[in-house]
């Protein structure tokens, strides 16, 4: 038996070339009409001789190439698992062969995968760490059907995509291979040859949840389970709650930026969870959002151009120590929401860009599949496999990170197809409009399937246009968000704002407008970082004034966003008066605080918070229509605004705007006879604490025949509340 041929002269060819169609018909056992036979590629090696796990040896294979192919006949009463014993003259070396295995994956995997609705995806795809037939190591797992070969490659087989070429699934065309011994913390790319038989770059995982420090680019094994979750009480409150009658303060943050470390380098998750955590609770805020976490290649991108959907970014360490900062938040009380980026992907050589030769997860025409404001690619909605493998992610962080919520970035360039393209440069839909009906079925799918398996989570919609519907319920016809930033109102108030107050009398129905759509739907007002970047300056730069005026403006802007019906966002630094634009490349101004003005905004912001969370009024119905009863909208001389907040379990709130520089002694604000008698002033944004001038109410007033008289102060919004 060990002088017949065993191996056709072709097979090996195309073994030695890493061409063969199937190496696993030709490398690892195989069971014949005489016996078993085994096949191996050990390249360096001069002789080889296999057993099984516990140390029996079944035969030593013949080389038939000096490249490194053996075979030969081998002694097995049936299939299992083989050690090989390789040696040349100068070493000897053994290892489990990765071609003696079953595959892991199996039918149920197919037949989820190709109807579109697999839903643990991120347990089976990528580099799973696991025990298999008895044998530690790693199964990886790839989708790329257009390909001729797909290897996974690293140091462990110094990146050679000869040795580990992977098993092709044809009824999906996902390839996948167990290689036994690979640990966390390895390093491996996926070698590609495309349809037309050239080599591709090679390619990070998709599914990676570990990736190397940029600029190295390769994906990293990273076996999940490694945190002992002990959240249950935060996620089942939050799944309880209904948000849009909850308070709901968000602290926008880019990770790499809100402060550094000594040396200048990034804080790590456990630097951030000491300091942005205690941070954040003493500031009121219930939630923290972070700029996309996800493993991104390019700093000024701000993690918008994410090449590794999966992975948080090495930047800031291990994703173990993400996973304990997320505990760390809720151990606190606090939420995390994260930006997410299904929108668009870069075209680093190393991604998703013509992943296996072909256009695969973006639609080959650039009409459909480009990007021309980012230079970025677009996912193709339509393709099952690519809206199952973002609607898995989204999933994914819900599942292995318990986040609280995905802004999911940019919702406007999906749902229209000609999103900044001319006429002639976009694809109409098949009723010949320019509404992306794919991306719409993928947004619905995407919310269904996170809220059906995580009902504590939030999705937020950065929608820019009216699209209708985008916080209202699928099966009511909507998208299926949450909620959606109310970017018509961010745009309106900043105008106004930026203003000298001598000329707002004449825009006051630009301000009164945006009560018309404040309840359109479930808004959150964003002081986003897109308002603080760009020439655009800080939001403090934006106000009119000297500098007592540009502070008490911004003063009054604050109080009036947190008197306003919707949940709060403020991007970092802004709370404490940010004088510079923001840049991801420096820390924020923290020596600001040293100034009482600076030091006034930031106590303001904290105190704006607590009352809004003290006080039921101001977030109870945030987002309805009861919640909400403009008592005074035609002062256009004066630029004063007032209206009510209701909701039940708290006494009604007056919030009162003064938005000239000018006192107003014995103001009469109507309010409904109902509600006489007195009312205590809770907020003054001219307090003296905050860098104000002290002019006050003494605490409060007294309502009676339909009126509040009281003394407004320069360029400062009051909260007053009603006690009866």
């Amino acid at each position: 038996m060990a002088d017949q041929i065993l191996t056709e002269p072709g097979a090996i060819a195309a073994i030695l070339s890493g061409t063969h169609a199937n190496p696993f018909g030709v490398l690892g056992m195989h069971e014949t009409s005489a016996g078993w036979i085994a096949r191996v590629f050990v390249p360096g090696a001069e002789t080889v001789s296999l057993e099984t796990l516990d140390g029996r040896e079944v035969g030593s294979l013949d080389r038939r190439d000096a490249q490194g192919f053996f075979d030969g006949a081998i002694t097995l009463k049936g299939r299992e698992p083989l050690r090989i014993r390789a040696a040349n003259a100068d070493a000897r070396w053994e290892y489990v062969d990765p071609y003696s295995f079953i595959p892991l994956l199996g039918e149920m995997d197919d037949y989820l995968y190709n109807e579109g609705s697999h839903s643990r995806l991120f347990d089976r795809m990528g580099a799973q760490v696991t025990t298999h037939e008895g044998v530690e190591g790693t199964n990886f797992a790839v989708w790329a059907p257009n390909a001729r070969r797909v290897s996974v490659v690293g140091d462990f087989n110094a990146w050679d995509g000869r040795r580990h070429v992977m098993r092709l699934r044809p009824s999906t065309g996902v390839w996948e291979i167990f290689v036994p011994g690979i640990a966390p913390g390895t390093a491996y790319k996926f070698e590609l040859i495309g349809p037309d038989g050239q080599l591709l770059p090679l390619k990070a995982d998709p599914f990676a949840f570990a990736a190397e420090f940029r600029p190295e680019t390769s994906s990293i094994v990273h076996r999940h389970g490694n945190h002992d979750w002990q959240d249950a009480g935060h996620v089942d409150h939050w799944a309880g709650v209904d948000k849009r009658r909850t308070p709901v303060s968000i602290y926008e943050v880019h990770a790499g930026s809100w402060q550094r470390a000594d040396d200048g380098g990034f804080l790590d998750w456990n630097a951030m969870a000491d300091r942005l955590i205690p941070y954040c609770v003493e500031m009121g805020f219930t939630h923290i959002e972070f700029l996309p976490i996800s493993e991104h290649p390019y700093d000024p991108s701000w993690g918008y151009q994410t090449t590794g959907l999966y992975a948080p970014s090495a930047r800031f360490g291990d994703p173990d120590g993400f996973a304990r900062f997320m505990e760390g938040a809720h151990s606190a009380g606090l939420g995390v929401i994260l930006d997410w980026v299904p929108a668009h992907f870069p075209t680093d050589a190393h991604g998703l860009g013509r992943f296996d030769g072909t256009a695969l997860y973006e639609h080959a025409d650039p009409r459909q599949g480009y990007h021309p404001d980012w230079n970025t690619l677009i996912y193709n909605f339509g393709r099952r496999e690519v809206e199952n493998y973002l609607v898995n992610n989204a999933l994914y962080w819900a599942e292995k990170y318990h986040v609280d919520g995905l802004r999911v970035d940019a919702v406007a360039s999906m749902l229209y197809l000609d999103y900044s393209r001319k006429e002639g440069e976009w694809v109409p839909n098949d009723e010949g409009g320019n509404v992306n009906k794919e991306a719409v079925a993928f947004l619905k799918r995407m919310n269904q399937a996170v809220y059906g398996a995580h009902p504590n989570i939030m999705t937020i919609a950065e929608e820019s246009t009216a699209f209708p519907g985008v916080s209202q319920p699928v099966d009511a016809g909507g998208l299926g968000f949450g909620f959606k930033w109310n970017m018509g109102w961010m745009h309106d108030t900043l105008q106004y704002m930026s203003k000298d107050p001598i000329y707002r009398k004449h825009h006051h129905g630009e301000m009164m407008f945006t009560f018309h759509y404040a309840m359109s739907e479930n808004f959150v007002l964003p002081l986003s970082h897109d308002e603080v970047v760009h020439g655009k300056g800080s939001l403090l730069a934006k106000m009119p004034g000297d500098r007592w005026q540009k502070h008490a403006n911004l003063r009054a802007y604050y109080g009036l966003v947190w008197g306003y019906p919707g949940k709060k966002l403020l991007f970092m630094g802004q709370e404490f008066a940010q004088e510079q634009e923001w840049s991801e490349s420096r820390a924020l101004d923290w020596h600001l605080m040293d100034d009482p003005l600076h030091r006034g905004a930031h106590d303001l912001v904290r105190d704006l918070n607590h009352a809004y969370k003290r006080l039921p009024a101001l977030h109870g119905r945030d987002n309805e229509g009861d919640g909400l009863e403009v008592v005074l909208g035609d002062d256009a001389e004066n630029s004063v605004f007032a209206w009510l907040r209701h909701a039940p379990g708290g006494n009604p709130v007056l919030v009162v705007a003064n938005m000239t520089p000018n006192v107003h002694d014995r103001y009469r604000v109507p309010v409904p006879e109902r509600l006489s008698g007195r009312w205590a002033e809770v907020v003054n944004t001219d307090a003296e604490i905050y860098g104000g001038s002290g002019v006050g109410n003494m605490g409060g007033a007294e309502a009676e025949g339909g009126g509040l008289t009281i003394t407004l102060p320069p360029l400062a919004t009051l909260f007053f509340e009603y006690q009866g």
